[in-house]
């Protein structure tokens, strides 16, 4: 690679490096305080929200790497042009379509980033985020069972214990049932046990009373029952994330292009969903090197002025609001109409369109104003 590719190039690497890190924070950081305030509420412990927080890296790297590549080529292009560097090397004869070169290689490098991303890492984190959840969901003591407060675990259903004993027995537990307008149901019981079963966790009741009260026509009618030992099932309360499908983000993109019975049988989804897929991954990659030569191809537009290149930037950045538009549009008609997915490639050809006219506008002749021949 000449020296000049290799600076310019060298150049972009190091912007988008700070950019990549400083948006890369802010994102996370953003999506990580509701995160971290959901695990604490449910009792969740500091590794345990820490894991989960790593575990939403990938995904929020791949979101954000695109919008890197832009910020680094357009001020390393704004750099250039401050400094007289990109006067320098146009005047020793190098055309736009040259000097994009370097770019177009970074563009590559970028995209080849969030490659590696959301078709290996992204998945992988997304099972691995829906198994730890789905454990955290069954792990009843951790999320619900909290000593000395009221808890509602469901609608219309209390729960209270007033201590949990070293050996994970549940001390002097209330529970108050009343889903069923017309009967409802107080437990209370000196001692309770979390029993796990196949169907979900079961809470055995010991030494203990429950009261139902069933409304009648002819009034009220309240029955005390005492018993030694009553299981009473809370797996219903746990149905919402316990029978929630597999998400088809968890899977490898080879496997959803040739989706087989047990991934469609896990997430209830049809084959053309799992292959929309897989497409709208291998669309992602193609808009990081557009990104990054929308932002070096619109800078090139235009002479020199006093007041910089901020018009030429505000341009690249409606290019790029333009492209996101047209890919979450088409995200969205392919979600409709999955017989569609082609649309999921148009913002990656608009995009090189775009990105050709614009060098070819930059490399075009241009004669002073009011130039005649």
């Amino acid at each position: 690679m000449p020296r000049i590719d290799k600076y310019v190039l060298g150049l972009m690497l190091t912007l988008f490096g700070f950019f990549a890190l400083v948006l890369v924070s802010v994102y996370w950081i953003n999506r990580a305080v509701s995160l971290f305030d959901d695990l604490l509420n449910d009792g969740q412990t500091a590794l345990v929200v820490l894991e989960f927080t790593a575990l939403t890296l990938p995904l929020v790297i791949s979101v954000v790497l695109p919008v890197a590549a832009f910020a680094a080529t357009a001020y390393g292009t704004n750099r250039l042009a401050g400094e007289s560097e990109l006067v320098a090397m146009q005047a020793a004869g190098l055309s736009p379509w040259r000097l994009a070169r370097p770019v177009l290689v970074f563009g590559l490098t970028v995209g080849l980033m969030v490659a590696v991303l959301v078709h290996g890492l992204v998945p992988m984190a997304r099972a691995r985020l829906a198994d730890r959840s789905s454990e955290i969901a069954e792990n009843v003591t951790a999320q619900f069972l909290r000593l000395g407060s009221f808890q509602y675990p469901a609608d219309d259903v209390t729960l209270f214990i007033r201590d949990i004993a070293s050996d994970g027995r549940l001390l002097d537990l209330f529970i108050e049932d009343a889903r069923d307008p017309a009967r409802q149901v107080i437990y209370t019981a000196q001692e309770a046990l979390v029993v796990r079963t196949e169907t979900g966790p079961v809470l055995v009741l010991l030494e203990g009373m429950a009261q139902t009260m069933t409304i009648r026509p002819t009034g009220p009618d309240l029955a005390v029952t005492r018993f030694q030992e009553f299981s009473y099932d809370i797996g219903g309360m746990f149905a919402g994330s316990s029978s929630k499908g597999r998400d088809l983000r968890d899977y490898g993109t080879l496997r959803l292009l040739n989706p087989d019975a047990d991934l469609l049988e896990a997430t209830g989804e049809s084959p053309a969903a799992a292959r929309r897929e897989a497409h709208e991954r291998i669309a992602q990659p193609l808009l990081s090197p557009i990104a990054a030569m929308l932002g070096f191809a619109t800078l090139l537009i235009g002479g020199f002025s006093r007041f910089g290149v901020w018009r030429q930037v505000g341009w690249a950045i409606l290019g790029l609001i333009l492209i996101q538009f047209l890919s979450n549009a088409a995200v969205n008609q392919v979600g409709r109409n999955l017989a569609l997915w082609p649309l999921l490639y148009l913002p990656a050809v608009v995009g090189t369109l775009l990105c050709m006219a614009l060098l070819w506008l930059a490399a075009r002749p241009r004669g002073p104003r009011g130039a005649t021949a």
